[in-house]
């Protein structure tokens, strides 16, 4: 039988892994009204995605002696296990597809068709990826939201049986997620230039400022902290992520250092002929590169006008200025707030539609609210 809300699964679905990702999708399933068991080898990681929410215990289900048949086995598990915890879970249920969740595929897949006695069970197994998180991580952090509009990208390999990668493509459905079809091998040079690659920067960049002055760091501002946000993530995840994907990775790091060795080159004498051309050069190719990743919807990044309006940093003006936006009825298409360093004051910067820029100024303005032009 089907869960109440008309979910493609059925349900029971059993969660290996009950950290940040493994309990979104436990809290995302059960507000869906689906059955959801949950399985960590931290009891307190379990203890609280239990508390939380995001099901019920698998330890439980032993204790009481219930028989448990999943229909879907979720593995959420780190990348080092991950491969170790999908065979098992296809040999402990044989009725079941089993997925993982990690975000590199192709090493995972060439461990489980190594294992003695797994490759007869892996018609049943589909690699998946929600392109999803947060840079905080374990169960405390978890959102039944977290995947709604996001990309969910499977990776059927050549013996994946047509039920099971439908199976898969309605875990990503129930939660809201977009599903995406790749192979093993386009995922993972996909995620090393989009994913892996803005984090190995981003942790550079931040390792600078390890003993940089404060003063230089009260000057931050919002171009500091964007590039830096995903430098708050987990080292240990990471560590295994780079390390399976590494070949991938270095052949991008090839060419960011051949990028760096010319600036490096162009900015050791920047009054040589054609070193300003050169610079230049290299920011025009940054500016095409930025251009081509998609904003809201997968429409371009230009697509929206922006404006900035000045907030007084007190209590209420952010949940006024969006009331008041409201009442124009223009709809926001995107929200930024950076904080001017020394002045009690935000700056929030607002996207909306081209044609509708002018009609929200005036109508902020008339309102009282200082826009920056």
């Amino acid at each position: 039988m089907r869960a109440e809300q008309g979910t493609h699964l059925a349900g029971p679905v059993l969660i290996v892994g009950a950290g940040l990702l493994g309990a979104s999708i436990g809290l995302g399933l059960r507000a869906r009204g689906l059955d959801v068991v949950l399985s960590d080898s931290s009891p307190s990681t379990e203890a609280v995605a239990r508390d939380i929410g995001a099901g019920r215990l698998y330890s439980d289900v032993e204790i009481a002696g219930e028989g448990m048949s999943p229909e879907l086995v979720v593995v959420a598990t780190p990348p080092d296990v991950t491969a170790r915890v999908i065979a098992e879970a296809l040999l402990a249920h044989p009725d079941a597809v089993v997925v993982d969740i990690c975000s590199v595929k192709e090493a995972i897949l060439r461990e489980l068709a190594g294992m003695p006695g797994v490759a007869g069970h892996l018609s049943r197994y589909v690699g998946t990826h929600p392109m999803a998180g947060r840079e905080k991580s374990g169960p405390v952090a978890a959102r039944a939201e977290l995947f709604i509009g996001a990309p969910w990208v499977l990776c059927a390999h050549a013996g994946s049986a047509p039920d099971a990668v439908l199976r898969a493509e309605s875990l990503a459905v129930d939660l809201g997620a977009v599903p995406a079809r790749m192979t093993a091998e386009e995922h993972d040079g996909a995620v090393a230039l989009i994913s892996h690659l803005p984090q190995v920067v981003s942790s550079l960049v931040a390792s600078r400022l390890q003993d940089s002055p404060v003063q230089a760091l009260a000057l931050a501002g919002n171009g500091l902290r964007d590039v830096t946000r995903i430098a708050a993530s987990d080292p240990r995840l990471w560590v295994q992520i780079l390390s399976a994907n590494a070949g991938r990775l270095v052949d991008i790091l090839y060419g960011v250092r051949e990028d760096l060795n010319r600036l490096i080159t162009t900015l050791e004498d920047p009054l040589a002929g054609g070193a300003r051309l050169d610079m230049a050069q290299l920011m025009t190719e940054g500016n095409a590169g930025q251009a081509r990743v998609p904003g809201k919807h997968g429409t371009p990044p230009d697509s929206f006008a922006r404006l900035t309006v000045l907030v007084d940093d007190v209590p209420g003006q952010i949940a006024k200025l969006l009331t008041e936006i409201g009442h124009t009825d223009i709809n926001v298409e995107d929200f930024r707030l950076e904080h001017s360093p020394g002045r009690q004051v935000g700056l929030a910067e607002l996207s909306v539609l081209p044609g509708r820029r002018q009609e929200l100024t005036e109508s902020l303005t008339q309102r009282g609210w200082k826009v920056v032009q």
